[in-house]
């Protein structure tokens, strides 16, 4: 019985083997791979491939056994003592093979199941061979991709102290409108204080002191220099972005981002479909299911003992007749007939020339 066909693709790819040459051919044969009894049609023309027969030819040295010059005779030989036949009900193969050698017969028949085992296996596995090599090959390529896609957003976010844009432009703008607040408070708490106490109050002092932490604070979150009471300039660098960089940074970011995780999903969908592929590798050996082992043959399938017994007795008769109607035909003959003549010196000089060259080797041999 023919394996079963799970994908399909093993199928097309047999049926490819067996075409004929004819493009429309092979897409009928491969279209029409559904039901077991297509397949049985397909797996009976591939036992009689010459894929198969020359493996035969070679394993048995069958064309020194059949007598045969060439090959192309050798496997019409082989041809003609086999016979496969396809159930066109169930779809089960039956091959019977005939030869002069009952052990030869018999695994000349297992040597036909092996070869079309080995043929489908083969073919099916070479296959999800190359399904599994091109997903490898693909998920190498993406996954230097990947690498090169997350360095980059990498060097992006240390050169710009960027590690998620969205949660930094929120705490950013939350802490400025915080500190702007509180510096507008402060203000108004200094004027009145200036008022009721003048420049030179301790409470006027603290809180000009006050106003100008909360003003570099600010000033420092859009990364600008800072100048003290005094007039001096302090270096207020911020460890992250300035608010009105966000924008610009958030674009390439954005786009840097997107990109890493677009390779990281293609990553992870080719991950698992290079498990599978590997899955379907290590079981997309399918085996041809043998209902009956070739047996050994306990007796000749022809000819047949009566016909051998008939026909020798029918020649026996015709070469006795012959014999004796040649006998008295001679018996009857003149004895100056020129037949008789030409008979008997045709006898004497054949039996001459034997006799002189049995002298001649007696003479030769050594004494």
């Amino acid at each position: 019985m023919p394996p079963e066909q799970g994908g399909g693709n093993g199928a097309a790819m047999l049926a490819a083997l067996v075409g004929k040459g004819s493009a429309s051919g092979l897409a009928g044969l491969a279209g029409s791979l559904i039901g077991a009894k297509n397949n049985s049609a397909l797996f009976v023309a591939l036992l009689h491939s010459g894929t198969i027969s020359g493996h035969l030819i070679d394993k048995f040295d069958l064309q020194r056994v059949y007598h045969k010059r060439y090959r192309d005779s050798t496997a019409k030989q082989l041809v003609r003592l086999t016979k496969i036949t396809e159930d066109p009900k169930n779809g089960v193969i039956t091959i019977v093979v005939t030869d002069e050698d009952p052990n030869r017969a018999k695994e000349l028949a297992q040597a036909y199941l092996d070869e079309l085992n080995g043929l489908v296996a083969r073919v099916n596995t070479s296959s999800a061979h190359r399904e599994r090599e091109f997903i490898e090959q693909r998920l190498n390529t993406v996954q230097a991709e990947l690498q090169r896609a997350q360095l980059e957003l990498s060097d992006f976010s240390s050169k710009n102290t960027t590690i998620d844009l969205k949660e930094q432009t929120k705490a950013t703008v939350d802490a400025g409108a915080k500190l702007e607040g509180q510096l507008i408070a402060g203000e108004s708490e200094l004027s009145s204080l200036r008022q009721i106490y003048g420049d030179q109050n301790v409470r006027v002092r603290a809180a000009e002191a006050r106003d100008a932490i909360l003003r570099r604070e600010l000033q420092r979150a859009n990364e600008q220099s800072v100048q003290g009471t005094e007039g001096q300039s302090f270096d207020v660098t911020h460890p992250y972005p300035a608010l009105r960089e966000l924008p610009r940074l958030g674009v390439q970011w954005a786009n840097l981002y997107r990109t890493v995780r677009i390779h990281e999903t293609v990553f992870d969908l080719l991950s698992e479909e290079y498990e599978t592929a590997r899955i379907d590798e290590a079981k997309s050996i399918p085996t041809v299911g043998v209902i009956d082992f070739p047996n050994l043959p306990e007796r000749k399938s022809g000819p047949h003992r009566f016909l051998i017994v008939l026909v020798s007795t029918v020649l026996s008769i015709i070469l006795t007749a012959i014999y004796l109607l040649a006998r008295r035909f001679w018996g009857e003959l003149d004895a100056f007939d020129p037949r008789r003549e030409l008979a008997t010196h045709i006898k004497s000089t054949i039996t001459g020339k034997w006799s002189s060259k049995k002298d001649i080797d007696h003479l030769s041999a050594p004494h």
